[in-house]
This record gives structure tokens, sequence and C-alpha cells, in this order.
């Protein structure tokens, strides 16, 4: 799926400290919890709360963010449709990363059980 270059930068230079809080509102308004936010981050990006902590002191942009990250090898298995683009099919590398959060975030705010969200088999 194409992502037009303006967005695509858009998302490069957000910071993940601006979104980061959204994540916890959303999560939490829904009965989860920050551990288990924490939980499914630590999954995606290898960052335990520490580094996330580090990296939320630091603004670092989603473009650093994922530079720094251990992206997990089960990573490709997130899919489905989140804020209008289906993730398995952007083209662009990092915009992807950004959707595989967005996409568990909404996985745990909905509902989700912990093991499908980390998709364990």
């Amino acid at each position: 799926m194409k992502t037009t270059p303006k967005h695509d930068e858009r998302m490069a230079n957000m910071t993940f400290a601006s979104v980061y809080p959204h994540y916890v509102a959303k999560v939490e308004k829904k009965g989860r919890t920050k551990e288990e936010l924490h939980q499914v981050i630590e999954w995606l990006t290898g960052f335990d709360e520490k580094q996330l902590q580090k990296l939320i002191d630091e603004k670092v942009t989603f473009e650093t963010f994922f530079e720094k990250a251990k992206l997990n090898l089960n990573a490709h298995l997130i899919k489905g449709v989140i804020c209008g683009y289906r993730v398995e099919e952007i083209e662009n590398p990092l915009t992807q990363k950004v959707r595989y959060l967005d996409k568990l975030v909404d996985e745990l705010a909905k509902g989700k059980a912990m093991e499908k969200i980390l998709r364990k088999k």
C-alpha cells in the first residue's frame, strides 16, 4: 500500500515521546495497564522500561526509535488495517514499523489476549 512521501516524512520526524502518552491513555481507558503496554513495546522493539524512558526523555524521533530497536523476528506476522492502511502492504519500512506499533497498541486496547498480540503460536 502506498503512502505519500510527505506522510512518511511526517512519521519519521514525529517524536515517540509525543505519541506515547496517547498510547497509555488509549490502553488504560479500555482497562489495560501501562505494564501491558510496555510488554507489547518490548516484544516489538526489544526496549525494556529503562531504555524506553531514556528514549522518551531524549525525545527521539520515530526514525531514531526504530533505528535503535531490535525488531522482533515475528513482527511480519502483524497484519490488518490501522489508520486506513493495511500494515502488511505498507512499502516504506519505517512507516510500516510505526504502524506495527500502532496495531499492537490497538489490539491491546481492544482486549485481545496477550499471547495473540505477541504472536505466540
